[in-house]
C-alpha cells in the first residue's frame, strides 16, 4: 500500500501514532528532502531507506513508487512539513497512481493553513486556500482581481522575501481589508500579527508565512456597478465556467442565479 503521510509543521510531537506505526512498517520512504526527513525518523528511532521526491524529479519518483506498489511494497510519501501535495510535491504521484490503478491512502495530521486560519480570528465558516501566488506579476494580478469580490476568507502561503510585494498587490486588488500574518506555527516563537492591508506588515520578515485576508463584504463588490451581463462576462473572461460565473455574480449582487440567467443567454 502507498501512504501519503502528514508530518509535523514545526513541533516534532505533532505526529500521529498511526503515522509512526506506518513509517515503522514501510519498506521505503519518499521525501522532499532526505536530510530533513532523517531528523524526524531519528527522533523516533526509525531507520528506513529514503528516496528523494521533490519538484525536480517527481515524475521519475512517481514511476518508482508505482513499480514498488505493483511489487506489494509499503511506501510512505512525506513532505518536509504538513500534507504532501498541498503546496508541496505529491500531486504528480497521486495522478500517476490513479492512472496506473494502484491504491493509495492518506494519513491526516498537521496542517499550516488551517492552524493559521484559527489563529487569525477571521471568519472561518467559508474560506478559499490559494497557496503560493504566481511568480509573474501579470498572472498574480489577474488571480487577485478574480478573487477581489469573493466574500469568503482568503488564505495564502508566502515566502518572507515575497511578503511585502504580495501585500502591496493585495491592497491594489482588494482595497482596505483586515489581514493576519502567521509564522513559526507550533514552534516556541509562534506569532500571528493582525494588521490592515494599507499598513503592511512591519519588521523583519523571517520564515515562511501564512497570510489570511478578510473577504469582500456582501454587496460591496465594485463589479456591482456593471450590468448583470457584464458582471457574468467578467468572471467568464477570468476563466470560470458560465455556471460558476453566474454563481459568483449572483452572490456579489445578493440575488439568485435564476434572476441573472435570462440576461446572459447569449454568453
Amino acid at each position: 500500500m502507498i501512504y501519503f503521510v502528514a508530518t509535523p509543521i514545526g513541533n516534532l510531537k505533532d505526529i500521529t501514532l498511526r503515522a509512526l506505526e506506518t513509517l515503522k512498517a514501510a519498506d521505503a520512504v519518499f521525501c522532499e528532502d532526505t536530510r530533513h526527513t532523517l531528523k524526524l525518523l531519528n527522533a523516533y528511532e526509525i531507520k528506513k531507506p529514503l528516496y528523494a521526491c521533490h519538484k525536480f524529479n517527481e515524475r521519475e519518483a512517481a514511476e518508482k513508487i508505482v513499480a514498488l506498489s505493483r511489487e506489494g511494497k509499503n511506501v510512505c510519501i512525506v513532505s518536509d512539513a504538513g500534507m504532501p501535495a498541498v503546496s508541496d510535491p505529491g500531486n504528480t504521484v497521486c495522478a500517476a497512481l490513479r492512472a496506473a490503478g494502484e491504491a493509495y491512502t492518506v494519513l491526516p495530521g498537521a496542517n499550516a493553513f488551517l492552524c493559521a486560519l484559527v489563529l487569525s480570528a477571521l471568519p472561518s465558516e467559508k474560506f478559499t486556500f490559494l497557496g503560493f501566488l504566481p511568480d509573474k506579476a501579470g498572472e498574480r494580478k489577474k488571480l487577485l482581481e478574480t478573487y477581489s469580490v469573493a466574500c469568503e476568507t482568503l488564505v495564502f502561503h508566502c515566502a518572507p522575501q515575497d511578503l511585502d510585494g504580495y501585500l502591496a498587490d493585495m491592497y491594489r486588488a482588494f482595497g482596505e481589508r483586515r489581514a493576519c500574518a502567521v509564522r513559526e506555527i507550533t514552534k516556541i516563537h509562534e506569532e500571528s500579527i493582525s494588521f490592515l492591508l494599507s499598513e503592511g506588515l512591519a519588521g523583519e520578515k523571517r520564515g515562511e508565512y501564512v497570510l489570511v485576508v478578510e473577504g469582500a463584504k456582501a454587496g460591496e463588490s465594485p463589479l456591482n456597478t456593471l450590468s448583470a451581463r457584464e458582471h457574468v462576462a467578467h468572471y467568464m473572461a477570468a476563466g470560470l465556467e458560465k455556471k460558476e460565473a453566474l454563481k459568483r455574480a449572483a452572490r456579489d449582487r445578493g440575488v439568485t442565479k435564476n434572476e441573472l440567467y435570462k440576461e446572459t443567454l447569449d454568453l
